[in-house]
């Protein structure tokens, strides 16, 4: 038995002792369940709604944490909505490997991903700027959440590619912290990211869909676009409150 093997083996019997089973499985299975339609199409469709009525949705799901606001976005004109692909680093002052890593990962990123980084709160350093989004737009990708620091911003928006993050800085990367994983599940701001969650963000921040109930809320949600453009036109007819919500209107 090797090392490694053995940690393992000691990790499981301790987690068996302290009943985690159920924890870990919660906090750590990552979903693989196909969605009925494209994954084209699905997100699409959630292009075509807003932050706030998947949320609505989300919470009759008991799931009341699922928003990240207090973000900058370089297009805040812009709905974006793409499949998770999760980034972890931290500060870091190692440099030998960081580059061999980081190629690795981004020879994985998929068209449609969604990047969502967790920087583990960096305040000194940039995770993204103008190579990265050039690398990203040539493997298709839709989008990036960096909870942390971007630079070349002018490169970034003459790409026309959206952004969702916290502060901009010129330091970069190397020396000042290290990816420690990615696709692995990762929190930001208190919210679970899986890879292959979806993703969608907008002016008002970004909302992470778990992937097993994506295309029912994405139903869902599209109810409820119907439902607002019923009532918005009833408040446009010069309809009282009281005739509103009679209607089953709200507000």
């Amino acid at each position: 038995m090797n090392p490694s093997e053995k940690t393992e083996g000691l990790l499981q019997k301790e987690a068996k002792m302290m009943k985690l089973e159920k924890l870990i499985a919660t906090r750590e299975s990552i979903s693989t369940k196909e969605f009925p339609i494209p994954v084209k199409e699905l997100l699409a469709r959630y292009e075509q709604l807003y932050t706030g009525a998947i949320s609505d949705v989300l919470r009759e799901h008991a799931l009341l944490e699922q928003g990240i606001g207090q973000l900058n976005s370089l297009r805040p004109d812009r709905t974006v909505a793409g499949i998770a692909f999760t980034v972890k680093s931290a500060p870091n002052v190692k440099i030998t490997g960081e580059m061999t890593f980081r190629t690795k990962m981004l020879d994985e990123m998929a068209a449609n991903s969604f990047v969502v980084w967790d920087t583990s709160n960096d305040e000194k350093a940039t995770l993204w700027g103008g190579v990265m989004t050039a690398t990203a737009v040539g493997k298709g990708i839709k989008a990036a959440l960096i909870d942390g620091g971007i630079r070349d911003t002018s490169q970034i928006l003459e790409k026309d590619f959206p952004v969702f993050y916290r502060y901009r800085i010129p330091n970069g990367s190397l020396g000042r912290c290290l990816i420690t994983h990615y696709q692995t599940p990762i929190m930001i701001r208190g919210v679970i990211v899986k890879p292959g969650d979806v993703v969608l963000g907008d002016i008002d921040g970004v909302v992470v869909v778990p992937r097993d109930i994506a295309f029912e809320v994405l139903v869902r949600a599209e109810e409820i676009r119907a439902n607002e453009k019923k009532i918005f036109g009833w408040v446009a007819e010069g309809q009282t409150i009281q005739q509103i919500t009679q209607q089953g209107g709200y507000f």
